[in-house]
């Protein structure tokens, strides 16, 4: 599994799905907030399993 997420990006699924996951467990949003986990999840291992079937690599380093 070769890695097709940037760190720019990496950064902004990991943050953008902790704010999510944030307000589910706080009750701001319903439980489709827990769908952050997912960004989360992608930004964490820097494989987007999407962008693999698509061919799209956002990282700078070309495995």
């Amino acid at each position: 599994m070769n890695k097709n997420v940037g760190n720019t990006e990496r950064a902004i699924r990991i943050g953008g799905g902790l704010i999510l996951v944030v307000l589910a467990a706080s009750g701001t949003v319903g439980l489709w907030g827990y769908l952050g986990l997912l960004p989360m999840i992608t930004g964490a291992i820097g494989w987007c399993p999407p962008y693999a079937m698509l061919g799209i690599n956002t990282c700078a380093n070309k495995d």
